[in-house]
């Protein structure tokens, strides 16, 4: 899988003067060194503890990168970090200080902010014919052409477009709105390799701080400066890059299974390849769960076109409803991935 990363930052250099969306995120210029800061945030998600005293500032200039396996608690963060203003999703414990009218500017994976009833040009542009851009007025005609959407496109349904149009619809409400803080979870899904490359030269010329979710090796590499590494044991550490994450997560699994050696030596003398090989059941779950994931993300896809339905927005009751449920299958099937992960470590363990 790393190769192939490489291989496609190989491609994407190749491919540099070729891209054609235009991005560019305006930041808002402010010079205050803190903008936001995070002292001792703890989070969980029922019993299980995704984080905890987790320290962060975010300055201008600062570029964060969040790693870790589904589940561990990236995209909860990033809501948290979301909320710091308005304190809509607040954490168990711990606080956030933010500067005096900090503006956050967040881009979700799951595309939820994108009301899908909308044509592409009201999208484009909510308030007329016009978007008002780093203090210039531009034509919809000419706001979309920068995105690669043709003029005859603009009254086509959002509903009715690809996954990366829509990406990139998000990305343009994003430029619209000069940002103290910018969040990104997932911003590369779906978009094409001229798209990415324009994406990553504009995170590194943005003026203000960056959260980034992402992954893809090489964004990270390029953009970040530091990252935040979730272990999923409730324990985030930083690191200086990714190749340094790789190499404490790896020197962590040799340990754990050293540790596991030596409690087997002292344990009625089951074997080392007992401990760590499949039971029958584990072997039964294993075989199985790509095709639950499968089912788990359908439930998910569903239920997440329900609260996008143009019905909810007259029905708050049922859309409160319908989004707990989507929250939950969302984080399903986040469990059945790290699931997914801890079997298959197992079963390469085994021999």
């Amino acid at each position: 899988a790393y190769r192939l990363q490489d291989e496609l930052g190989r491609v994407r250099q190749r491919n540099r003067a070729s891209g054609s969306v235009s991005i560019d995120f305006a930041a808002t210029g402010r010079k205050t060194k803190k903008l936001l800061e995070a002292k001792k945030i703890c989070k969980s998600y029922g019993d299980k503890l995704l984080f905890s005293d987790i320290d962060m500032t975010l300055s201008p200039g600062s570029r964060l990168g969040l790693v870790g396996r589904n589940g561990s608690g990236k995209s909860t963060l990033m809501q948290l970090l979301a909320s710091a203003v308005d304190q809509r999703y607040w954490p168990d414990g711990g606080t956030f200080y933010t500067a005096p009218g900090l503006k956050i500017v967040s881009f979700s994976q799951n595309r939820l902010g994108l009301d899908q009833t909308l044509t592409l040009k009201r999208a484009l542009a909510p308030e007329g014919d016009a978007v008002n851009f780093q203090g210039r007025s531009l034509h919809v005609v000419s706001w979309a052409k920068r995105f690669l959407f043709k003029p005859d496109q603009l009254e086509t349904p959002v509903a009715q477009l690809s996954g990366g149009e829509q990406a990139r619809i998000l990305i343009a409400d994003l430029m619209r709105q000069p940002a103290d803080v910018l969040l990104l979870d997932e911003p590369t899904n779906d978009l094409d390799i001229g798209s990415l490359d324009v994406l990553e030269e504009s995170l590194m010329d943005f003026g203000g701080a960056l959260v980034l979710v992402t992954h893809d090796r090489y964004l990270l590499d390029r953009v970040c400066d530091q990252l935040l590494g979730f272990l999923g044991n409730g324990e985030a550490l930083y690191y200086a890059d990714y190749q340094q994450w790789l190499r404490d997560m790896e020197t962590r699994t040799a340990e754990g299974r050293i540790s596991g050696d030596f409690r087997a030596k002292k344990t009625k003398g089951i074997s080392q390849k007992k401990r760590v090989r499949l039971t029958y059941l584990e072997q039964r779950e294993y075989e199985e769960i790509e095709k639950r994931i499968l089912e788990a993300e359908a439930e998910r896809d569903r239920l997440e076109k329900c609260v996008n339905a143009p019905e909810m927005a007259t029905d708050p009751l049922k859309l409160g409803k319908s989004w707990t449920e989507f929250e939950n299958a969302r984080h399903h099937v986040d469990s059945l991935y790290t699931r997914w992960t801890e079997l298959a470590e197992k079963k390469n363990q085994a021999g």
